[in-house]
C-alpha cells in the first residue's frame, strides 16, 4: 500500500493500515503513523497481537518526510515471521517463536483495514501534545493497494490471489 501521509500539524491523529481478525482474542498487525507537530519526523508504530494481546510494539522514525510523496508500506506473514518493509526496505521482523511460547498471528483469517482517528491520549509525545481541531480536516492518502495471499480453495490446496484495489476509493479524513 502506497500512503501519503497528513501534511501539517498532525498531532494527535494516527493513520493506520492493519490486518485484523474479529473477536476478544483477535490477532493483527499494525502500521501506526503517529501524527506529529509541523517540522517534527513521523513516527511508524509497528504492532503484533495474538490471541488479544500486544504490547509488542516497536517504533522507528522514517528518514525522509511521508507527507511529500507516497511511500510504499507493506507486510510479509508468513509461518515463519512478519516483516514490516518501507519502500522495500525491512524495518523490523517480528519470528514465529511458538517453540519457547510466544504466541503468533496463524489461525485465524484476517482483513485488511485503515483508518484515521483521534489518538491525543496517547499518540504524540504520550499524550502531552493534543489534536488541535482548527487544523482539520487531517486528510491521508492511500494508492496503489495490491495484496498477494494465499486463500484456500476447495479441499486442502492453497491459490495464490492477487487484489488491486482502485486508487480513487482510498482516501481517509477525520
Amino acid at each position: 500500500m502506497q500512503l501519503k501521509l497528513v501534511s501539517g500539524n498532525s498531532a494527535g491523529t494516527v493513520t493506520a493500515y492493519y490486518l485484523s481478525s474479529q473477536g476478544s482474542n483477535h490477532d493483527e498487525i499494525d502500521f501506526e503513523f503517529l501524527g506529529n507537530l509541523s517540522g517534527e519526523p513521523y513516527i511508524v508504530h509497528t504492532n503484533v497481537y495474538t490471541q488479544g494481546k500486544g504490547d509488542r510494539e516497536q517504533q522507528f522514525y522514517l528518514w525522509f518526510d511521508p507527507t511529500k510523496a507516497f511511500h510504499t508500506y507493506s507486510f510479509v506473514w508468513n509461518p515463519q515471521r512478519i516483516i514490516f518493509l518501507v519502500d522495500n526496505t525491512p524495518i523490523r521482523v517480528f519470528y514465529n517463536e511458538e517453540s519457547i511460547g510466544v504466541p503468533f498471528p496463524k489461525s485465524q483469517p484476517m482483513k485488511l483495514y485503515s483508518s484515521l482517528w483521534n489518538a491525543d491520549q496517547w499518540a504524540t509525545r504520550g499524550g502531552l501534545v493534543k489534536t488541535d481541531w482548527s487544523k482539520a480536516p487531517f486528510t491521508a492518502f492511500y494508492s496503489n493497494f495490491n495484496a498477494n495471499a494465499c486463500v484456500w480453495s476447495s479441499g486442502s490446496s492453497l491459490v495464490l490471489q492477487s487484489q488491486r484495489v482502485p486508487s480513487h476509493l482510498l482516501i481517509g479524513k477525520l
